[in-house]
């Protein structure tokens, strides 16, 4: 079964960086685009980025876009996002995301909570 499971995030002072990452399993990595969104409290879920499937095109939410990174490891099948410059308003849930046959399937979710 299709599986996206995340590691990385946590907590840091306003300019610092972090990273999530995200391992698949269960379907063909190297044909699915991979997706990353964020939901914060109160808030509906956002999309702030995705990357091919071979990983030659990123495209990114007008809100991270310059300061957060979407790369893979098709060898590997991770995603990761790299961020940088974090403000608190990047306060939230971080979720992978792929469309595999129809079907949405998510990450666990990692927070990400950045202080001022």
């Amino acid at each position: 079964q299709v599986q996206l499971v995340q590691s990385g995030g946590g907590s840091v002072r306003q300019g610092g960086s972090l990273r999530v990452s995200c391992t698949a399993s269960g379907f063909i990595f190297s044909l699915a685009p991979m997706r990353w969104y964020r939901q914060d409290s109160g808030k509906e879920r956002e999309w702030i980025g995705g990357i091919t499937e071979t990983g030659d095109r990123a495209s990114y939410a007008d809100s991270v876009e310059g300061r957060f990174t979407i790369s893979r490891d098709n060898a590997k099948n991770v995603v990761t996002l790299q961020m940088s410059d974090l403000q608190p308003e990047d306060t939230a849930i971080y979720y992978c995301h792929v469309l595999w046959w129809g079907s949405d399937y998510w990450g666990q979710g990692t927070q990400v909570t950045v202080s001022s």
